[in-house]
């Protein structure tokens, strides 16, 4: 099996262009490649596929095996490969509303329905930046899903192992629970991460966000990511905690995340409403796995 290893401000994954190949059993693959000491290495697996209403279609699973419905920094890495392997045909201007201009898009069918990406090109041809629409936020509780007899679940107090904290939750086509706090090194995170992705007010998991406001236009977080555990960076989360940033009076709609393996910008648009989150993509290397 061919593959190529590509990273989103270090959010890691495995892509395997499912144009020109097959993949009988993803889910164990996902698991058995992503072993950083025995496999490849990631935080999990992206395959592309042919896309009957789309350029392409991404389907994502994380280094546990599990399928996500969505992945910020991994779609931004599949429009790479897409446009640098001429799969399929970008030509169409893409905008920010009230912001740059792209000269080229690609429309990626995602678990989360059909994602309209903007492509920044170098003058050698690769793919330097991107900008993907990542659509509404959806903020109603029963449809994160959270179970909690609330319209939205806003600062909301959560204990967990003894400690107090205050939750907003945000779904970006997968959950994410938001937690903002002033020091982010105290922070247990493997002991808190898990916890939190597994309490049964999430039935469908979730992804864990701990963030410290720096100043109304950019702040710094650390993630627990469902299905994978800590990670350099997450596309959806920073977005959710844009999201949350500004319903909680914390933040600007224009914002800059800080992870730890980047920054990525983001504008939650008052123009249609849409998250807009912009960011490098990176090929790390290709190779051929034994199966």
């Amino acid at each position: 099996m061919e593959f190529t290893k590509m990273h989103g401000i270090g959010n890691d994954y495995v892509y395997v262009n499912c144009f020109e190949q097959g993949i009988d059993d993803p889910a164990t693959l996902a698991v058995r490649i992503s072993d950083r000491h025995r496999g490849i290495g990631s935080d999990g697996l992206i395959l592309i596929y042919p896309s009957k209403i789309a350029d392409a279609r991404m389907r994502m699973f994380n280094a546990d095996g599990s399928e996500a419905q969505m992945c910020g920094n991994g779609i931004r890495c599949l429009a790479k490969y897409v446009y640098e392997h001429d799969l399929a045909h970008a030509n169409t201007e893409f905008s920010i509303p009230g912001m740059a201009t792209m000269p080229y898009s690609l429309r990626i069918e995602t678990g989360r329905g059909i994602l309209t990406v903007g492509l920044d090109v170098g003058p050698d041809g690769t793919v330097v930046r991107v900008c993907v629409n990542m659509g509404q936020p959806i903020m109603e509780a029963r449809k994160i899903p959270v179970a909690l007899d609330a319209e939205q679940v806003v600062g909301v107090p959560l204990n967990i192992a003894g400690q107090d904290l205050c939750m907003t939750c945000v779904s970006m086509g997968n959950p994410h629970a938001v937690f903002f706090c002033e020091d982010l090194d105290a922070i247990d995170l493997p002991a808190v991460g898990p916890l939190i992705e597994h309490h049964p007010l999430f039935p469908q998991r979730t992804n864990v966000h701990f963030v410290k406001a720096d100043g109304p236009r950019e702040f710094t977080m650390r993630t627990w990511e469902r299905g994978s555990g800590i990670t350099l960076a997450c596309g959806t989360g920073a977005c959710a905690c844009a999201v949350a940033g500004f319903l909680t009076g914390r933040c600007e709609r224009v914002t800059t995340a800080h992870l730890p393996g980047g920054d990525l910008e983001l504008n939650w648009s008052s123009a249609d409403n849409c998250v807009y989150m912009t960011g490098p993509a990176t090929e790390v290397f290709s190779g051929t796995w034994p199966d």
